[in-house]
């Protein structure tokens, strides 16, 4: 849930309404951050923080000793039907919600290291013993931990110094949409490397700057496709609630009850199955001790008193309140000042586009409008001042993200009020809860904090300065500012669809900040492919003076209490796709892709919520070809022949028109002619979309036989309207091939698994990432089905596309390397 529930926008909106037009009229000409935050603020009472917390109360945080109890008696059942991943998960939820020195914590712990034990997690399972034993387990059921803790040790043949070893060792990550599990790390040494901390650009590519395209990535020598080219470490990033996708070993019932607040690390995103509970709240949980000190040092102190009302205010309003205490007082009045000498950390990027009166358009970009002044202004200019920002790399530094431009006239009025509301109310939420975050605690009376609202600070709130509404005002700025350059966080998950072959599907868990990805500019045919990881590696802390590199994402701390140095969080490593030319911009996608979305679909997209007309390459030849010329036309609703839909009678091309405003589907045959309504054709397509919906249920029901009879049908009728090309047939295809997989007619999966990368390939391309991943699937067919020949054939193509978008150290990429190897050994 990105912006706020649908009951806060509600609110909000009749605070709006209420509105004079004067009022409405003044708010909308502000032109400062600072000014519309004292406008939102000043509209903001305790009613609407008391409605606020009243609608929050659907998302309690508390700890609930009744709902630890039934959790753990829900996973007693999933138990004794040895579904230990679904007891796992239950458990988990009670440890959760039990208070920290209750009775309950200690029988969650305990259970969970049973459930644990038969799922071979040998690990977690000793650490769960040792929780329970820490936290007053019963004396009179100890014998049972100590002989579970026996068994333990004797899968771990070097016993308890092996044991340790596997706690401190590598720690653990996981994989995102074709991550790599071992990168490589850039030489922080070398003269050629760009690196600001977690950021690294690779050294064939310039960060260059233009007023038509603001900061921007631009390849300085050849990049061949498949390099990486750029890994940048997320500055803050928020889990969202609620998503699915869960492990294909997991029961039905567990994957509806449990969503990615549950499965992944609140501080690293890393997935965990035995989680850390916060031990003042019961939503935010952690896959390690030194994720929750983290986390609780950075922000989680100061959320976990008003948990329910940031699930409620939404996913981006978090993360803009996380970025600002993150960065602390000191770092934001560091951003807001001007560039007077170019430093160590920010590096003046002088390359330009050398006409900027040339009449050529440049390609369509993220940063738009492009130049705004020191400050919160959104005034445009032509040529970038010496000490404006913008002309600025700043590596991945909180000055990165400062200065990304929140596009305060791009947003529609009524959205700023909301977003002004929301942190107003957030903001004075967050004095009621205690006294202000350390990082904004010092020199909060500074004379450089020039919020215009200082005299109308409330007077609850002990330690809190007038001066520091300044933290409402940045939060303010970063929700603007995520509108238009937050990331989506996918991870490739399992699905468990297949027997015996992996099926998988991409999970949206998280939305991110990354300060060096941020700059890249968009295409709806890009050259880059983003893979996202996610880790937490524990280490001890350095001396001072070692020269050892440690990214950490905890503050520096030297007393007693000192945490261990961790690197965790989410980071993501940009690929080449295809071969990049010197002089050529490096681009990714937003979203809106060429072969997922028309072009009009494409423009409106990204007009809304980037505020640019997309020109890219894709988008122009669509429009160059025209009606005529297969493409979507000028306004993407063109007449020219559908290439995946063939005419019912002849089997020839067809086309899309309009006669007397009505739609027709016509074959552009003459001697044919054959034409049918446009909403005849629409239902057919219903039709076959219902019967695929149906054959899917019967194939999760364990009905395989008749899922394949109701696939034929629907095959056969599809048929008819058609080509193989339509996504619809790639469906009905992989889904007839999971069934024929289920039965072990492997033969007759591979084949429809064929046709269904036929589809694929018309869709994506022949080097896209998802052919990649449907011949991965095909080539686990084949070898599953010992065929050796046609699986060495397709493993070949699949490792080539998946190398080329996931680098070759990718798990895929590696299981086929198994399968060649054995393969090969039979041979």
């Amino acid at each position: 849930m990105d912006l706020p529930c649908v009951e806060w926008q509600k609110h909000v909106e009749q605070k709006w309404s209420r509105l004079t037009l004067d009022e409405k009229k003044c708010f909308s000409s502000l032109l400062d951050i600072d000014e519309v935050f004292d406008f939102g603020l000043s509209q903001v009472i305790q009613e609407d923080v008391d409605f606020l917390s009243g609608i929050s109360k659907d998302n309690p945080v508390q700890k609930d000793l009744e709902r630890a109890a039934r959790c753990r008696k829900e996973g007693n059942s999933s138990f004794k039907t040895r579904d230990y991943t679904a007891a796992v998960l239950h458990y988990s939820q009670g440890v959760c919600h039990a208070s920290l020195s209750s009775e309950q914590l200690s029988l969650c712990y305990a259970n969970r290291s049973a459930a644990l034990f038969h799922l071979q997690r040998y690990r977690e399972c000793l650490e769960d013993i040792d929780r329970a034993l820490n936290h007053g387990y019963p004396s009179h059921l100890k014998h049972k931990l100590q002989d579970r803790q026996a068994q333990c040790l004797n899968h771990f043949p070097n016993g308890t110094e092996e044991m340790t070893t596997a706690k401190q060792g590598a720690g653990h990550q996981a994989d995102g949409v074709c991550s790599r599990t071992n990168p490589t790390k850039p030489n922080p040494k070398s003269p050629n490397s760009q690196q600001q901390n977690g950021s690294a650009l690779s050294p064939g590519l310039s960060v260059c700057f233009s007023p038509e395209k603001g900061r921007h990535l631009v390849a300085t020598k050849g990049i061949a496709a498949g390099e990486e080219i750029l890994e940048d470490r997320a500055y803050s990033c928020v889990l969202i609630p609620g998503m699915g996708g869960g492990r294909g070993e997991e029961t039905e019932e567990a994957g509806r009850v449990f969503g990615t607040e549950v499965r992944y690390c609140h501080q690293c995103l890393g997935e965990t199955v035995s989680p850390v509970p916060c031990e003042g709240c019961s939503y935010a949980r952690y896959c390690s001790e030194g994720c929750r000190r983290g986390a609780w040092e950075w922000h989680h102190r100061w959320e976990c008193p008003m948990g329910a009302e940031l699930s409620t205010a939404g996913v981006m309003s978090q993360l803009a309140l996380r970025v600002a205490l993150k960065a602390g007082v000191k770092e934001v009045l560091r951003a807001r000042e001007p560039i007077r000498d170019v430093d160590n950390d920010s590096k003046l990027i002088r390359e330009k586009i050398s006409s900027k009166n040339s009449s050529s358009k440049p390609i369509t970009e993220k940063i738009r409008p492009k130049m705004k002044n020191s400050g919160s202004s959104d005034a445009t200019s032509t040529e970038p001042e010496v000490n404006d920002p913008s002309a600025y790399y700043h590596g991945d530094s909180y000055l990165s993200v400062y200065h990304l431009l929140p596009h305060l006239n791009g947003h529609a009025p009524s959205l700023r009020f909301l977003c002004s509301v929301t942190i107003a109310t957030l903001y004075l939420r967050l004095r009621q809860a205690g006294p202000p975050p350390v990082s904004w605690e010092r020199g909060g009376a500074s004379e450089s904090m020039t919020c215009s609202n200082q005299s109308r600070a409330p007077e609850e709130g002990e330690g809190w300065a007038p001066e520091l509404s300044l933290l409402g005002s940045v939060s303010l700025r970063h929700m603007l500012q995520l509108r238009c350059n937050a990331q989506a966080v996918s991870l490739l998950r399992d699905t468990g669809d297949f027997t015996a072959v992996q099926s998988t599907q991409e999970v949206r868990i998280a939305t991110a900040i990354f300060p060096t990805l941020s700059i890249l500019n968009h295409s709806c045919c890009p050259n880059t492919s983003l893979n996202f990881r996610t880790s937490h590696l524990v280490s001890p802390q350095p001396d001072r003076g070692s020269t050892d590199e440690l990214v950490s994402t905890e503050p520096v701390s030297t007393g007693p209490e000192a945490p261990v140095s961790v690197s965790a969080g989410v980071a993501v490593s940009i690929r080449a796709s295809r071969d990049i030319c010197p002089g050529q911009e490096v681009l990714h996608c937003y979203g809106p892709h060429s072969s997922r979305m028309v072009l009009c679909e494409r423009r409106r997209l990204l007009q809304e919520q980037y505020h640019f007309l997309c020109i890219c390459q894709a988008c122009s030849m669509e429009q160059g070809e025209g009606p005529e010329g297969g493409g979507a036309g000028p306004e993407g609703g063109g007449e020219g022949p559908d290439t995946h839909l063939q005419c019912g009678k002849c089997e020839g091309p067809i086309k899309q028109c309009s006669v007397d405003g009505a739609g027709w589907v016509v074959c552009v045959r003459s001697s044919c002619g054959h034409r049918v309504s446009r909403s005849e054709m629409d239902l057919r397509l219903q039709e076959v979309r219902v019967q695929l919906e149906q054959a899917v249920d019967l194939l999760e029901t364990d009905r395989p036989a008749q899922s394949v009879m109701l696939l034929q049908r629907a095959v056969s009728q599809a048929g008819v309207f058609l080509k193989e090309t339509h996504s619809l047939q790639g469906q009905l295809a992989d889904t007839m091939a999971r069934a024929y997989s289920t039965m072990g007619e492997w033969r007759g999966a591979a084949g429809q698994l064929e046709r269904s990368v036929l589809a694929i390939r018309s869709q994506y391309g022949q080097d896209s990432i998802e052919l990649g991943r449907q011949l991965f699937k095909l080539a686990q067919l084949h070898f599953n089905g010992g065929f050796p020949g046609p699986a060495l054939s397709v493993i070949s193509r699949a490792r080539r596309l998946l190398s080329l978008h996931c680098g070759p150290h990718c798990p895929e990429v590696q299981e086929l390397q198994s399968m060649e190897d054995c393969l090969q050994g039979v041979l």
